[in-house]
């Protein structure tokens, strides 16, 4: 850690994400947050994309996203395409091949099973292949407002590092969150600590130097900050 306890003040998740909020403006939002700005904001939507960024960046998954959905952005027209065709359309992707067979299973069973809509339920979300807690809980967040937390790779470190939970993986960090965090940031906190994570408090160096939370954070585990 490289300021002693002595330096910290009480960690207060209110003002943390406050004054993360504002340092995040500068930079591009979150891949389904921004889809969801440019108009694909279902439910469908939401998860097909979710699948397209799992272990792929944000610059990658966006337009591969966005290239997908104006070619087939209901169930009933991606379930016309082959999983061939949908492979072809998301190559920039990390494992197109198997996530293409998983997209035309979603959309074929939304059709055939739910009418051509999805159930806004995380359970249900999470039985379709390559969907995961994640997945489900974020796209109900960002598609229908559901109070859900969703915690990825960044979640997960930051929340750690702050010292706010202390937890080995993101699914114990999901729980804890649950516990802790106050149900009004529980969609919020994903939108925010995403492009934190990347651009400032990162994986390896984070930007401690220029941290607006370093006061309040415990710098679990940083040993060289920038």
């Amino acid at each position: 850690m490289e300021s002693g306890a002595r330096d910290k003040v009480p960690f207060d998740i209110e003002a943390v994400l406050g004054r993360i909020r504002q340092e995040v403006r500068g930079f591009a939002d979150a891949a389904m947050f921004a889809l969801a700005a440019q108009g694909h904001a279902t439910l469908f939507e939401q998860l097909v994309a979710c699948i397209l960024s799992i272990r792929t960046r944000d610059e990658v998954s966006l337009p591969t996203s966005l290239a997908l959905l104006r070619r087939a952005s209901t169930p009933e027209a991606m379930s016309r395409l082959t999983p061939e065709e949908i492979e072809a359309l998301i190559a920039p992707v990390t494992f197109p091949e198997p996530k293409a067979r998983q997209i035309h299973a979603l959309a074929t069973r939304t059709v055939e099973e739910f009418g051509g809509r999805l159930p806004e339920d995380a359970a249900v979300l999470q039985s379709f292949r390559g969907v995961g807690p994640k997945c489900a809980h974020l796209s109900l967040g960002v598609a229908c407002g559901h109070e859900a937390i969703s915690v990825d790779i960044h979640v997960h470190r930051v929340t750690n590092r702050w010292g706010y939970v202390r937890t080995r993986s993101p699914e114990q960090t999901l729980k804890a969150l649950e516990l802790h965090l106050p149900r009004a940031y529980w969609i919020e906190i994903n939108r925010l600590l995403v492009p934190f994570g990347k651009h400032v408090c990162t994986g390896s160096r984070p930007l401690c130097s220029r941290c607006p939370v370093r006061t309040m954070c415990q710098q679990v585990g940083v040993s060289h900050p920038r």
